[in-house]
């Protein structure tokens, strides 16, 4: 039986990863459980699942969730607690679902701590890719990627020798947008950008979809996670997503790896590796109703976050961190309909140009970069008002 840990188990990916643990009875203990403010659900998975620990990052639910559970389970609050889940000493696995900056502590903790991590938070490679790779090979901890882009990379490439490798093809689904034209972005609302035409994830990421920022902070990761040049990783609009990456080799040959789009599928791959388990939640691909699998270069007109991305991944250092911050509160002005869509890139390059880089940063110099830029956004946007 495998232990795991779950940080944000009350999001898509948190869920998802409980569906996986449901249908493989008696494979997984979850030890660890974590939520932001969600604390109805959070409660219901306590109680399913009795963790030896749990944590609510908004600590005026604290109480409530005292209350609520026996009191065998570990009830804690804030980032400290999130640090205790994901460091528990009887974790096999920690999977990194929280979304945004705020998983880069506790992935850390336990990478520290010698625990394998389940990467579902892109944003932690974006701000410190160097730093994190380097701990986890000190300590020997396997980096398991749980996109489905990365995961998919990851399995065409075991077994491969490096040197083999000519391109990463990243694939994009070209997010609600793809076929809207440039003319009409000026009235995009927030409604439109959340309803993604393939995958049903959290709002942030579903902004970050809409902008192709997603991809853009993928490029960042996949760069860190298999050791390729930024400038050897390209990404290629397939609406159908049944593609989810592709491996281009020296010799002209190409290994792509699908599956319906549905987050169980990487998800139960990294829970079980090295193994292959015959599953439950099986779903056939039927290629004769798919009919055909369409491909196409991603508009940069249209979808500049995805060129500031490699910008910022080319200069790197603070760079990359300056990017996701900035990023993250543009969205979260656009979610709170502070500013339009199509600020969101303007902004964000706003804040880029004005940064001052700061070489070869360590991880409190990164907060620090992510901090200043939080703070750029603010004093853009009330200039703009």
């Amino acid at each position: 039986m495998k232990n795991i840990s779950i940080l944000g188990s009350t999001g898509s990916i948190g869920v998802s990863t409980l569906k996986v643990v449901d249908a493989f009875s008696g494979e997984f203990r979850v030890i660890g459980l974590s939520a932001h403010s969600n604390i109805d659900l959070l409660i219901k998975q306590c109680i399913k699942y009795k963790p030896k620990i749990v944590t609510i990052v908004d600590e005026t639910h604290y109480q409530t969730l005292k209350n609520a559970l026996p009191h065998e389970i570990e009830v804690c609050a804030g980032t400290g607690g999130l640090n205790e889940v994901a460091a528990h000493p009887d974790n096999d696995l920690t999977i990194a679902a929280i979304v945004g900056s705020a998983g880069l502590y506790p992935t850390i903790e336990a990478i520290e701590c010698g625990i394998d991590i389940g990467l579902a938070n892109k944003e932690i490679l974006v701000m410190a890719g160097s730093i994190i790779t380097k701990l986890a090979k000190k300590n020997n901890v396997s980096l398991l990627p749980v996109d489905s882009e990365h995961n998919a990379l990851f399995q065409c490439l075991n077994g491969e020798d490096k040197k083999s490798v000519r391109r990463l093809m990243l694939t994009a689904s070209g997010g609600p947008f793809l076929n809207l034209p440039a003319e009409d972005f000026n009235k995009i609302t927030v409604a439109q950008a959340l309803e993604h035409p393939k995958w049903s994830m959290g709002k942030k990421i579903s902004i970050d979809s809409a902008t192709m920022m997603n991809k853009g902070l993928e490029v960042i990761e996949a760069h860190w996670l298999f050791s390729v040049p930024v400038d050897d990783i390209s990404v290629i609009v397939h609406p159908e997503s049944i593609i989810h990456s592709m491996v281009e080799f020296v010799d002209g040959s190409y290994l792509a790896q699908m599956n319906v789009p549905d987050m169980v599928f990487p998800i139960q791959h990294v829970l079980f590796h090295p193994e292959r388990r015959q599953s439950p939640l099986f779903r056939e691909i039927d290629f004769c109703s798919v009919g055909s699998l369409n491909f196409q270069k991603p508009d940069i007109n249209k979808f500049p976050c995805l060129e500031l991305a490699y910008e910022a991944v080319r200069i790197g250092h603070t760079m990359p961190a300056v990017l996701n911050a900035a990023n993250e509160e543009t969205v979260m002005l656009f979610l709170n309909d502070a500013i339009k869509f199509v600020d969101i890139p303007c902004i964000i390059s706003g804040v880029m140009d004005q940064h001052k880089i700061l070489l070869n940063p360590n991880i409190e110099e990164l907060k620090q970069a992510d901090v200043w830029a939080r703070q750029a956004v603010n004093e853009h946007y009330t200039k703009m008002v």
